[in-house]
């Protein structure tokens, strides 16, 4: 049943991180709010990557983020980060839909080399905090960078502030 739920708001959040992702425009990639920050290009890779990290999040108990590897391409390019973005998800699915609700029960361990950094810890509640809530706080982000650069923000659970207010 939690397994159910999980991949039917994968399926549904999928859909608004794209869309959020789609309305970031290429002029700005390069915008940082502050010199410790990241730059819209960077986050929305970023956003992009968590996706990739579903498989080695469901799929092994050991997760080695130093033994794994990923070519993301360049920050300042976007189609190359909605390109990384469209595969990462297919490859997030399949991961899910691999997943049985004992695996969720099953202990897991985010390691990088011999440096333990997460876990051990149920990979239901790391699916939650790791995966779900991480995408969820960076899409957060990406909204607040948008609208500092004047851009549109899509809507993503109905109307926009923006919306509301022309309507």
């Amino acid at each position: 049943m939690i397994l159910e739920q999980l991949i039917g708001e994968f399926e549904n959040e999928v859909k608004s991180t794209r869309k959020l992702l789609q309305a970031v425009p290429e002029k700005d990639l390069s915008y940082r709010p502050s010199e410790i920050s990241w730059t819209m290009g960077e986050l929305a890779q970023h956003i992009a990557t968590i996706y990739y990290w579903y498989v080695g999040t469901l799929t092994q108990d050991v997760y080695d983020m130093a033994a794994d590897s990923l070519q993301r391409g360049d920050t300042n390019d976007i189609k190359a980060t909605l390109e990384l973005f469209e595969s990462n998800v297919e490859k997030a699915r399949a991961a899910l839909n691999s997943l049985t609700e004992q695996k969720l029960l099953d202990n897991w361990t985010m390691k990088v080399g011999d440096k333990v950094v997460l876990g051990p810890m149920p990979r239901g509640i790391v699916s939650r905090g790791f995966l779900f809530s991480h995408i969820y706080h960076h899409r957060g982000e990406m909204i607040v960078y948008l609208r500092a650069t004047g851009n549109k923000v899509p809507g993503m659970y109905g109307p926009t502030y923006e919306d509301s207010v022309k309507a």
